[in-house]
């Protein structure tokens, strides 16, 4: 969040209320969508939030992803506190990215952990990537699984399964 606050700050220091902010941070990636960011600039508090970004499991959960960011939006705009509920699926959401990126072996295997749940879906054949050296690390695929099992409200493997042969036909 240290990144996304000052890009935050200087937006708002700079008195820009023009821009559409995005995080990218899979560590913290709901809060930062139903957190408001508050400063004091120029002499007056100023407030900024962050409309969208990157879940790193947009890539293989997507419709649930869409889902959650909707979601979010829905309570900010509703101004109702945040259930908690949200907020145990931004944990959640945090560990299943920790899964998929391959956060506990310093991201080596991120690329292939989003293949391998895309191999899991019957999307792609396999995990191959640009550079032969990004695999799988040793236990990942094994954390991918845990998260699957463990957050099944938060995959798209039913729809995924209802929609791929339409999808993948020639």
């Amino acid at each position: 969040m240290d990144d996304e606050r000052l890009i935050v700050r200087a937006v708002a220091e700079a008195g820009r209320d023009d821009l559409a902010l995005y995080t990218g941070n899979d560590d913290n990636i709901v809060l930062d969508l139903l957190t408001p960011f508050r400063f004091n600039a120029a002499g007056r508090v100023v407030e900024r939030r962050i409309c969208g970004g990157l879940l790193g499991h947009w890539s293989a959960w997507t419709r649930k992803a869409v889902e959650l960011f909707d979601e979010c939006h829905r309570v900010v705009q509703s101004g109702e506190t945040i259930p908690a509920e949200l907020l145990r699926r931004a944990n959640e959401v945090t560990d299943c990215n920790a899964a998929f990126f391959d956060a506990a072996n310093h991201f080596a295997g991120c690329i292939a952990g989003l293949h391998e749940d895309l191999r899991q879906q019957r999307i792609l054949e396999g995990l191959w990537c640009l550079d032969p050296r990004e695999v799988l690390s040793l236990g990942q695929r094994e954390e991918i699984d845990r998260v699957g099992a463990a957050y099944p409200h938060l995959n798209d493997d039913a729809f995924v399964a209802a929609h791929r042969d339409e999808w993948l036909r020639d």
